[in-house]
């Protein structure tokens, strides 16, 4: 396997990347050579399991740092901050962050048994999982972190654009991610950063077992999909390897579709 990114000095900053896309995405960069650092937040019962995963990257050879912290805080996205630039030192650089952060509620907006969705349950959801893309980007800009030609990525979507029972909320963050990318394409242009989103086919993960109808969701995709099969999270690490290359330098402010062609039908 030729290690492209291997000693240049590069890392891969994930948020969220202790399972599903994230996960998957920090092992095919690490195997590649760029180095990691993932961002994540896990309760003290799964911690063994997550552990076990990053030696899996580890043993690639490459540097890693992982921080179990709220993401979303922005004293301890400072704190993250800090702490990498004195790993990083003068001459390593970010060269892409990717954003694959699931936090939000999955509640319908009129219901006789369940809580229905609130204003604040709207807010919540956006500010995490749409605008904390921008917090982040931010940041890292501020801080002097980004390499010259940086990648932002972050994951969306079908329900970006289609209305999914109880999905109103994430799909209004997923609608916000998408807009911010758009301008953090055009106005950090002149930086050398490039922003885009992948829009991953279902895939089967944690965040899609807890949207209500997940099973259901599942059996009308494989029928749907002209692969006959879902998304995997591998299927959006090697996306996510490819637009990380130099060659896809060129490609920014747009939403990719990695579904095998599940969107066209």
């Amino acid at each position: 396997m030729i290690k492209e990114f291997k000693d240049k000095n590069q890392w891969a900053l994930i948020l969220g990347g202790s399972s599903g896309l994230g996960l998957a995405t920090a092992k095919k960069l690490a195997k590649h050579g760029m180095n990691i650092c993932v961002v994540y937040r896990s309760p003290r019962i799964q911690e063994e399991t997550i552990l076990e995963e990053f030696k899996v990257i580890e043993q690639e050879g490459v540097q890693f740092k992982a921080f179990n912290t709220d993401a979303f805080n922005q004293q301890k996205r400072e704190t993250v901050l800090q702490d990498l630039k004195s790993v990083l030192g003068n001459h390593q650089k970010i060269r892409i962050m990717v954003h694959s952060v699931a936090k939000g509620n999955l509640k319908p907006m009129v219901s006789d048994e369940k809580a229905a969705l609130q204003h604040d349950d709207f807010t919540l959801t956006i500010q995490a999982m749409g605008i904390s893309l921008y917090d982040w980007t931010k940041s890292i800009f501020e801080a002097k972190l980004f390499a010259a030609d940086a990648r932002i990525l972050s994951f969306t979507s079908e329900g970006n654009s289609k209305a999914w029972q109880s999905y109103a909320a994430v799909s209004a963050a997923k609608a916000t991610l998408e807009a911010i990318t758009r301008n953090i394409a055009l106005e950090f242009a002149p930086y050398g950063i490039k922003a885009n989103c992948i829009q991953a086919g279902v895939t089967d993960t944690l965040s899609l077992r807890m949207i209500p109808g997940s099973k259901q969701i599942i059996k009308h995709t494989l029928k749907r999909n002209p692969n006959k099969r879902l998304t995997t999270p591998e299927d959006i690490a090697n996306a996510v390897y490819l637009l990380t290359k130099d060659e896809a330098s060129w490609i920014t402010g747009t939403v990719i579709p990695v579904d095998g062609g599940e969107h066209l039908i």
